[in-house]
């Protein structure tokens, strides 16, 4: 039976799920700053090493936090964690997983003393097979470092400053465990990755799925796609290594006049629910897991953004992502809240900034329906340890998020932020060209830009930030009919260039992708960031209603207002860090779907 949408809904990994359910190690966990770096050593990774761990700290969220109890925003650049694990030994023929949603930035596992895994990337997970470190049923100790140097600007941090306090539009830490950790007892032959991507126009879906070993002999993979108790495929096919790939034929997709009650949209977020079985060929079960797909296609043509081969207008909003009690970690509750708030609002995405965002939350898109832009975190110094870092990081994101309907978008760099100056450093534009490209070798399937906002060197949209509070003037840049043939009234309304030479126009969507911006005015003496201030709520209510009425009237596709919430001192969203709207819901969401004039 697969596990309908209830069931997967706070999942740390929603789209492969198992039985028996997965074990929650979140909750209070032994901590340690190690400021002399001393803990290796030491030894503090020993089980009966317990004197260093004087502290508590609320995993998963980070100790800059107030969630996590600690709420030191002060520098420390290694964190040591601990708690005691009461586990069975897995029987033959099984494992024992232990998962990290993320750990900011680098970690080191142990248990028992016996060192089990290693991961750099502070914002996607990782997982160590435990099972050989346990020598025993019983009590087991877990110890795990984290490191996350606040002044290297070489690691990818997004928007979390390098400073001691928030300043400008950067903010507070999130260093150490940032998302659910959690244990998994699975078949010693099990998949490891399963991806979806969705061909409506040659109704199918592709699978991909890759084993945790080597078969001595090939395998049967099955898979089984259901909605609403209908049966819309059923296949099987033979695996002879570690990864296979096939189509799944969907005959349903191939009646045009029925599309509708099958496909995804904001409009209506149809899930499949999906059943891989693994067997051997004899039929003995190896494992199987329960997923979902969302069956949409995205492209574009001729300046539009296509969804399921039809033109789409973005209405989205930039997300930070960010919570003033708990930093860049939420709970599951909260996640699904903000994709609620934004459903609310009338929004139909979100920009992501500067975060890999929780799977938990992607599900929350997937099953209510927005569409996503999933953009790498910046570092903010160029050179080959960023570029290994980025690289890696990113690879790592993409392959973890691909199969979510969700996220029509990737954007691997946002303003230049890793690449300072590509116009005048060939090896600068060279990353953004590679990193465009690596996008589209991993996922083909969507849309991506080498830069969003300036500087474009490669993309499949082109987003513009523009934050002028004046909406004849957004009207005059975006307003006229060559806007879809690339032609630009002005060559950038700033200091950067739209575009880097050669890059030519070739019907790309143009997307606002950064707009308005503006905050009332911060009591005297208050430390702030905004585009621009606003007296009142009527104030407020008539700029965004004009800035948001020229986005909509131009020649766009789209439109990204700056910014969904509040974040520290960075004060200039629909909502404030606490989610409360800044005007009566029904008033933002008709300024927000406002039509074409």
């Amino acid at each position: 039976m697969s596990h309908t949408h209830l069931d997967v809904a706070g999942h740390p990994r929603p789209q492969l799920v198992r039985d028996p359910d997965w074990r929650d190690l979140s909750g209070p966990w032994g901590f340690a700053h190690d400021d002399a770096d001393r803990g290796r050593a030491e030894r503090w990774m020993d089980p009966d090493v317990t004197a260093p761990f004087t502290g508590v700290v609320t995993v998963p969220y980070p100790p800059e936090s107030a969630a996590s109890g600690v709420r030191d925003t002060g520098f420390h650049p290694v964190l040591w964690y601990r708690r005691t694990l009461d586990v069975t030994r897995p029987a033959a023929g099984r494992r024992l997983l232990l998962h990290f949603g993320a750990v900011d930035h680098r970690a080191e596992v142990w248990v028992d003393g016996r060192l089990v895994g290693r991961h750099e990337g502070g914002h996607t997970g990782f997982t160590c097979d435990i099972t050989d470190a346990l020598d025993g049923d019983g009590e087991h100790v877990l110890v795990v470092r984290a490191e996350d140097q606040p002044l290297d600007v070489t690691q990818p941090r997004g928007k979390q400053d390098w400073r001691r306090d928030p300043h400008v539009i950067w903010y507070h830490r999130t260093s150490g465990i940032w998302q659910p950790v959690w244990l998994e007892e699975v078949p010693e032959r099990h998949i490891t990755t399963l991806h979806w991507t969705p061909d409506v126009a040659h109704s199918r879906v592709r699978c991909r799925v890759v084993l945790s070993r080597w078969p001595a002999a090939p395998v049967r993979v099955s898979v089984r796609l259901t909605l609403n108790g209908r049966v819309l495929a059923d296949e099987r096919t033979l695996a002879e290594g570690r990864e296979t790939t096939f189509d799944v034929a969907v005959p349903a997709l191939r009646h045009a006049q029925e599309l509708e009650d099958l496909l995804w949209s904001p409009e209506h977020p149809h899930l499949v629910d999906a059943t891989v079985d693994v067997e051997d060929t004899d039929g003995t079960p190896v494992d199987r897991v329960s997923s979902y797909v969302g069956l949409r296609d995205i492209g574009w043509d001729d300046g539009l953004f296509l969804l399921n081969h039809r033109p789409y207008f973005l209405r989205m909003a930039l997300q930070q992502g960010y919570w003033p009690g708990s930093h860049l970690a939420a709970s599951a509750d909260e996640l699904r809240r903000e994709a609620e708030l934004a459903k609310e609002l009338g929004l139909n995405g979100l920009r992501i900034h500067q975060k890999i965002e929780d799977p938990r939350f992607l599900y929350w898109a997937d099953r209510l329906g927005l569409l996503l832009w999933e953009e790498m975190p910046s570092a903010y110094a160029f050179g080959t340890t960023t570029v290994e870092r980025v690289v890696a990081e990113w690879t790592e994101a993409i392959t973890r998020d691909l199969s979510h309907p969700s996220i029509v978008a990737w954007i691997p760099l946002n303003e230049s932020w890793s690449v300072p100056h590509p116009a005048l450093v060939p090896e600068q534009r060279h990353l953004m060209d590679a990193l465009y490209h690596l996008t589209k070798a991993l996922d083909p399937s969507r849309l991506a830009v080498s830069n969003d906002g300036w500087e474009i060197s490669a993309g499949d949209l082109w987003g513009v930030h523009d934050y002028t509070q004046r909406a004849d003037v957004l009207r005059e840049r975006y307003g006229h009919e060559g806007l879809r043939r690339g032609e630009f009234k002005e060559r950038w309304p700033g200091v950067r260039r739209l575009t880097l030479d050669g890059v030519r126009h070739t019907g790309q969507p143009v997307v606002l992708s950064e707009f308005g911006g503006a905050t009332f005015e911060p009591a005297e003496g208050a430390e702030w960031f905004g585009y621009d201030t606003v007296a009142t709520e009527k104030d407020f209510a008539e700029r965004l209603a004009s800035l948001v009425g020229a986005a909509v009237d131009a020649g766009l596709a789209g439109f990204c207002y700056t910014q969904f919430t509040d974040t520290e001192q960075e004060v200039n969203g629909l909502l404030t860090a606490d989610r409360e709207p800044k005007l009566p819901v029904s008033e933002l969401r008709a300024i927000l779907t406002r039509t074409r004039a």
